[in-house]
This record gives C-alpha cells, structure tokens and sequence, in this order.
C-alpha cells in the first residue's frame, strides 16, 4: 500500500465532466508563468486534481503527455499537504519548451499558494 502523498488513486482524480464543470463555475484562479490552477473546495476527505492540457496549448502529444507525468509526479508528493480541495491544472504555451525541473519548482510554489489560500482562517485571539 502507498504512503499518503506517494500514490495517484482514482479517489485522487477528477474523473466526470460534471465535477470539472462544477470546478470551473465556481473556483479561484491561481496562476503562474507556466501553469493556471482553478481550485475550489470539496466535500471529500481529501485533494483530487484533474488536468486540463489542450492541443492549442501543446499541439504534439509527446509534449502534452510530459507535462501531464510532471503534474500528475508533483501532486503525488505534495497532495498531503494539500486540504480538502479539487484542483483542475492547465498549462500555459511557454511550459512545452520548459525543461521538468524548472515545472517541478513552478508546481511546488503553486501547491504552496493553494495550501496557504485553502487554509481555514484561525479565529482571533
């Protein structure tokens, strides 16, 4: 069995067309040079992600399929620091020509965004 934060269960993904719809009506916008992150709150126990990557975006699938291993990589090692979230990635032209370690760093620094903005507010002192 997989340690929480190493695996990528099914339980972890944005599977319908509803719950990507219901992602992209009501989330915030968390972006950077390479990726944009819609997040939004969710009812489950734990963060799920679904990726968006088009071929306007990346027109050679090789180039979309890396993109995907890289996100898909960093969520499994980040989603235990994450709450309770649904999160729907997509990617940004320039993040094609980008080399992994470079999106690896993006993708940390936007998980960490994501962890800070979905925090619950603590009450005051």
């Amino acid at each position: 069995m997989y340690a929480l934060g190493t695996a990528f269960p099914r339980t972890a993904r944005l599977l319908t067309p509803r719950a990507f719809q219901r992602v992209f009506a009501g989330a915030d916008r968390i972006a950077d040079r390479y990726f944009t992150l819609l997040v939004a709150e969710n009812a489950e126990a734990r963060p799920r992600l679904g990726l968006a990557i088009g071929r306007k975006v990346s027109p050679r699938a090789v180039d979309r399929n890396r993109i995907k291993r890289v996100a898909r990589e960093s969520f499994r090692h980040h989603q235990g620091d994450l709450p309770a979230v649904d999160v729907v990635l997509m990617t940004r032209p320039v993040a094609r020509t980008t080399d992994n370690g470079t999106l690896h760093q993006a993708l940390a620094r936007l998980w960490q965004r994501v962890s800070q903005r979905c925090e619950p507010s603590s009450p005051a002192s």
